[in-house]
């Protein structure tokens, strides 16, 4: 049995050493595109501000780790899938046979269509190549405009405020993080990064990159005004990286669609991570949900399923953002935005930027997000994940929010006293 693994990220990676785990027998082929070993993106990061050298990126530290685990690593670009002859086509040329194949390419860095999106000094922050780029620009002092305050935005953002550049965010949303915050925590954020020293501009688009005088380049706003920089970041959202497999007959929407064993529409084709349209636990939904835990969990379901057969379902994984902006954390699991006919609660102190908000649906909370308040976050995420009746417990949380560790613990002792009876 040959297992083919398109993709050296965390998915791909933890596929490959449960598939070997799974099925000793068999031959691994895990294939990246990168010049690089396998290395998780989360961690570029700490490479930008010199927390850790570039090996610190690596997923995997020892360089013998996978030649000790018998898994072949290949350095080479898919261009096509034959599924009918189970056949990739490789960019140098050459083919390779697989008899079950999983697909874990993740995502691909979205470009805006504007002037000058590809002038040198404009780069994304997506590949340790990206990186060595931006630290050679990105001195103390140095003007930096980072376009893009989303989830991987924010985190970018905290790299460039450490490495002590004059930095200004621009945001086309009218708050920072808009996939996890509703207006009053997302401009909170904001004004914490204003208070840091941090420029923010939201409700607010890049027109047009050009030649800068004073500057290597020049960002032109669309309010008319414009700003001086010697680099340009840009983190305005990523797309699934399938377009390798047009004319491969799996289907494919906002990303692969698969079904509770992570299977494609292909015989013996799999897919992972955030190539993946895996399913929410809240809602039962299938979507793309591009964080890196539940790109390892689909990694670890798919390699059972390739290994054994169709014997084991991906019950879903619970919507989770943890954020650190500058030093503040934010914080959302689940259905944090609320449902329709739900409750919610929310505590806000803006001075001293604490906020939670919970929602709920009946007596079950089904969605929460919070900042500058990280001792509720195992509690939030057990609570959701559980979803148990909080009976009284629900009125409780109404009146004080930040008893979600009581209410725990309560409802975690009413489930052990009703197993026992």
């Amino acid at each position: 049995m040959h297992h083919v693994i398109v993709g050296a990220g965390p998915a791909g990676v933890v596929a490959a050493e449960n598939l070997r785990k799974y099925d000793p027998a068999s031959s691994i082929t895990l294939l990246g595109a990168e010049n690089k070993p396998p290395y998780s993106r989360m961690a570029i990061p700490y490479f930008l501000v010199g927390d850790i050298k570039e090996d610190g990126t690596y997923l995997r530290k020892d360089a013998a780790h996978y030649s000790n685990m018998n898994i072949n690593v290949v350095q080479n670009r898919v261009s096509s899938v034959n599924t009918a002859g189970k056949e990739l086509a490789l960019a140098d040329g050459s083919s390779m046979n697989y008899d079950r194949l999983l697909i874990a390419t993740g995502a691909t860095p979205m470009k805006p269509p504007i002037g000058g999106i590809d002038m040198e000094g404009v780069y994304n922050c997506w590949t340790l190549a990206d990186a060595h780029k931006i630290i050679e620009k990105a001195a103390p002092g140095s003007s930096v405009v980072l376009m893009g305050a989303g989830f991987i935005g924010c985190i970018i953002l905290e790299a460039l405020a450490a490495r002590k550049v004059n930095l200004t965010v621009v945001e086309m949303e009218n708050r920072m993080v808009s996939r996890m915050t509703n207006e009053t925590m997302g401009t909170m954020i904001k004004d914490w990064c204003v208070s840091q020293g941090i420029q923010v501009l939201t409700s607010t688009k890049v027109s047009e990159i050009s030649q800068g005088a004073g500057k290597p380049l020049k960002v032109s706003l669309d309010s008319g005004n414009s700003i001086d920089a010697d680099l340009v970041i840009c983190a305005t959202g990523v797309r699934s990286n399938t377009a390798f497999l047009d004319g491969s007959g799996i289907e494919v929407k906002d990303g692969i669609v698969v079904d509770d064993c992570q299977m494609t529409s292909a015989t013996d084709v799999y897919a992972a991570g955030d190539v993946a349209q895996g399913r929410d636990y809240s809602t039962g939904e299938y979507y793309v949900q591009a964080i890196q835990p539940t790109a390892v969990e689909h990694g670890r379901i798919a390699a059972h399923n390739m290994a054994h057969g169709h014997n084991t379902a991906h019950r879903g994984t619970v919507n989770m953002n943890v954020l650190d902006t500058v030093g503040l954390i934010s914080t959302s699991f689940g259905m944090w935005m609320g449902v329709p006919g739900g409750d919610e609660v929310e505590l806000v102190d803006k001075e001293k930027y604490k906020y939670i908000n919970l929602q709920f649906k009946d007596d079950v909370l089904v969605g929460a997000s919070s900042l500058g308040m990280t001792q509720h976050v195992g509690a939030m995420r057990g609570l959701i994940q559980t979803g148990k009746s909080l009976a009284d417990w629900k009125g409780k949380l109404q009146s004080d929010p930040t008893r979600l560790m009581d209410a725990y613990l309560a409802t975690a002792q009413q489930q052990a006293s009703d197993l026992s009876a």
